[in-house]
């Protein structure tokens, strides 16, 4: 079956692949799950602040990006952003958007609604005798959020912010559509100079399985090294 395949082109392009698309791709993932763990709990603390306006337009927003799909989301922003830049600004042309700032916000946008829910479920996770007792000691909202929600918040639902970052890692493949140099996008360039389409695509679909996997056991191994005794 295998007799006629080369997989001596997936060797030679070994630093291209991992030199260049890998660290492209471990670049927009980590960019952007930092980004939107920071958005994501701004909008689940509005959500739970219990102001009518912050509330219906945090859940807005949230609900907006989870019912769309992401591809539709890249194109809007690299598309139409640059118009409305230059609406906002007065400006008389488009304004000037790389395709790897406009890949980065929008993915950053994106799951910011994703980790704003399990956010929300990481402090509603918190016993509300912990928030009465800072309360209690003088300690204001923000005090409290900070020193004592925050982080238990995170501890609780580190291993789900993980798994989405995992998830955000697959979802960095979809950067094609803006001729973006991502792992994928390198494999798929080789295959096609090549004509090697199966042993680059397969290959690429090992190195996945690969990285989600090992990814996966280490977030489970986390889980278990982490979780509070109650």
């Amino acid at each position: 079956m295998f007799q006629n395949f080369d997989f001596g082109v997936v060797a030679s392009s070994l630093p291209y692949l991992f030199g260049q698309g890998m660290v492209f791709t471990l670049t927009l993932t980590a960019l952007a799950a930092t980004g939107g763990v920071v958005f994501g709990t701004l909008l689940a603390m509005m959500r739970l602040s219990g102001v009518p306006g912050l509330w219906h337009a945090a859940k807005l927003y949230v609900e907006l990006m989870r019912s769309l799909p992401l591809v539709l989301v890249i194109f809007w922003f690299y598309f139409l952003v640059p118009y409305i830049g230059a609406w906002m600004t007065g400006s008389p042309n488009p304004i000037q958007v790389g395709a790897f700032t406009s890949a980065l916000i929008t993915f950053t946008l994106f799951e910011a609604a994703y980790f704003a829910e399990i956010m929300r479920a990481g402090i509603q996770s918190i016993p509300k005798g912990q928030t009465a007792a800072a309360q209690a000691l003088g300690m204001g909202y923000a005090q409290t959020m900070r020193l004592v929600v925050l982080p238990q918040a995170f501890r609780n639902m580190l291993p789900l912010l993980l798994t989405q970052t995992i998830v955000l890692f697959q979802d960095t493949s979809l950067v094609y559509v803006l001729s973006l140099t991502d792992f994928l996008g390198a494999a798929s360039k080789v295959a096609q100079r090549d004509g090697r389409l199966v042993e680059m695509y397969l290959f690429a679909a090992l190195v996945y399985f690969a990285v989600c996997l090992a990814a996966s056991f280490l977030v489970r191994r986390l889980q278990a090294r982490v979780a509070i005794i109650r």
